[in-house]
């Protein structure tokens, strides 16, 4: 269990990075964010939206709690940092905030769907060997969750706890509902290939 936590927390960490160069230019960041989850498939970490589509028992739903609390974890670690720059992450991160509250928690968990979907396929490619095939899904995964604004609870888990903290306590209720629909929403997407995808 420590060692899921511990490598869930650099999974943290790694998408926070990801997630910094996506607030530092949402243009570039774009693709800067594949750095995030390319670096998690190499190593092997336990990231949330990389495990939720393999779960089958009930001990890997236990292991998937743990995986999202120390995702949470290590995205913070990278917020503190963050909030040593001197470039505006903070207002950035707040808009990303403001975007999903106006959209509201059950559209943002309906869109999530979308990006749980990416991430899985995203995984399972790349999960068969090194060779730049199976790693094509993923470079065009990541734009294009972000491009369609598909929520992706980790990356959202850093944008939110770089966003001020005046903001955060003024909407703090609604912040925790959009959440919690952002992760139900990925764990469906993670999980919907199973209903036309046979598993081997």
């Amino acid at each position: 269990m420590f060692n899921i936590f511990r490598s869930a927390i650099f999974a943290g960490v790694c998408i926070g990075i990801a997630g910094f160069g996506f607030l530092a230019g949402k243009s570039l960041g774009m693709v800067l964010f594949i750095f995030g989850l390319a670096t998690v498939v190499s190593y092997k970490l336990k990231l949330f939206t990389g495990t939720a589509g393999f779960v089958r028992t009930k001990q890997d739903l236990l292991d998937l709690l743990i995986i999202l609390i120390g995702n949470i974890c290590g995205c913070l670690l990278v917020a503190l940092v963050a909030r040593c720059s001197s470039m505006p992450l903070s207002e950035s991160a707040e808009q990303v905030l403001s975007a999903r509250l106006q959209n509201g928690a059950l559209r943002s968990g309906v869109l999530a769907i979308g990006c749980g979907i990416l991430m899985t396929t995203a995984v399972t490619f790349a999960r068969k060997g090194k060779e730049i095939g199976n790693w094509i899904p993923l470079l065009f995964a990541v734009p294009l969750f972000i491009h369609c604004g598909f929520p992706h609870c980790i990356a959202d888990a850093f944008y939110y706890l770089t966003a001020p903290v005046s903001f955060l306590a003024s909407n703090a209720g609604r912040i925790l509902l959009l959440y919690f629909c952002i992760v139900v929403g990925n764990f469906i997407g993670c999980n919907l290939y199973r209903l036309f995808v046979s598993e081997d």
